[in-house]
């Protein structure tokens, strides 16, 4: 297997991961339109014993959808560094112009400098 041919299947396991983070972004989708739903009939002002308690469980469950956001921020930005390296590494040896060229290395004004 020649160089190519790996840099190649690099490239398509990663586009099977993002394929992957599009399902699981799709399963939280839906898993968050039903902790919505369930959140809008169950969380009443008589759900609660006190003021304190009415404030502090909305925030824990804000504090969830966060916590979920910045790990699926983590993982983009890590699949994102992965794939500037090996396309940086490519143009060095001459594949960049097939894919994409410098695109993503900031002539485009679309990439990050790291």
């Amino acid at each position: 297997m020649n160089r190519e041919q790996s840099y190649h299947g690099i490239l398509e396991a990663m586009a099977k991961m993002q394929g992957n983070v599009a399902k699981i972004l799709e399963a939280k989708a839906v898993e968050a339109e039903k902790m919505r739903n369930w959140t809008l009939n169950h969380m009443t002002e008589h759900s609660f014993t006190n003021h304190r308690e009415q404030i502090v469980e909305p925030l824990d469950v804000h504090a969830q959808v966060v916590e979920v956001i910045e790990s699926l921020t983590k993982l983009q930005v890590s699949l994102s560094h992965n794939m500037k390296v090996l396309l940086r590494r490519e143009e060095s040896e001459g594949y960049g112009d097939s894919l994409g060229g410098g695109m993503l290395n900031g002539e485009f004004g679309i990439g990050d400098k790291m």
